[in-house]
């Protein structure tokens, strides 16, 4: 009996399908565009260090990647480029305990040859064609509180003048450059750290420190993650001093962990 009923054991292993090894735990970021450079090698330094993990991103403008949260998209992490599209998802319980890992400023740009010829703020009303980000985008809502600041100090009429030659209002901060860095307006306000990485095909005009705002960047693990325990470690190398490293090299600002 022992016998036949080992035999029978061994039959059915025997018979069973081999197992399939595990494949490779997938970490899921939404992130704001102007990360893209910083997060590729952040993801490569993290998938060295978690081998077996894959760190795949999604990067659009934050309202978007919010939105396909709240419709029940598989994200692990969210890094958004503002506070507001943050505070939505932890106000849905979708989010919780973000974080801010990075800072960033804006910057007006316009093209290498510079053809309204803007050497300030000021000047803006001058150039013919203007390419701002929709309002609900983080650069575009950025970009409306440095215009209020500006017709303060420059007269109503500044604002007037500079929404009278918006030519488009673009779903993210890479669309907005890409009209400037080929030539398809003659200005725009992005990121600092997205004007560094056009390179020589824009020019940079600082925008005055009392008129400008400071982006916050603050990130969360999703309450739905897959990869809740992947998450976490993730939003910890980008707090940690080698994360904030990393992003400096970039150009952005130091973060906070509080």
């Amino acid at each position: 009996m022992g016998r036949l009923f080992r035999t029978c054991i061994a039959l059915l292993v025997a018979l069973a399908p081999p197992a399939r090894a595990a494949g490779p735990r997938e970490l899921v970021v939404f992130a704001a565009s102007s990360l893209r450079e910083a997060f590729a090698g952040l993801g490569a330094t993290f998938e060295r260090e978690h081998p077996g993990t894959k760190v795949t991103f999604s990067l659009a403008g934050s309202q978007e990647l919010r939105t396909q949260i709240e419709h029940g998209a598989p994200a692990d992490v969210f890094a958004s480029a503002d506070w507001m599209h943050m505070r939505a998802l932890v106000a849905s319980r979708l989010a919780a305990s973000p974080r801010t890992f990075a800072r960033n400023e804006p910057v007006l740009v316009v093209p290498r040859d510079n053809p309204a010829g803007l050497r300030t703020l000021a000047d803006l009303p001058r150039a013919r064609r203007i390419v701002l980000a929709a309002a609900e985008v983080p650069i575009g809502a950025y970009t409306q509180h440095i215009l209020d600041a500006a017709s303060r100090r420059y007269g109503a009429a500044f604002r007037s003048s500079v929404e009278a030659h918006v030519v488009s209002r673009e779903l993210n901060v890479r669309q907005v450059l890409s009209k400037v860095a080929l030539g398809e307006a003659d200005a725009a306000v992005v990121y600092r750290t997205d004007a560094r990485n056009a390179g020589r095909a824009v020019e940079v005009i600082p925008i005055p420190p009392e008129l400008n705002v400071v982006a916050e960047y603050p990130v969360a693990v999703i309450e739905n993650a897959k990869e809740k325990a992947l998450a976490r470690e993730f939003v910890e190398l980008l707090l940690s001093p080698d994360g904030q490293e990393a992003l400096a090299r970039f150009g952005f600002q130091p973060g906070t962990s509080g």
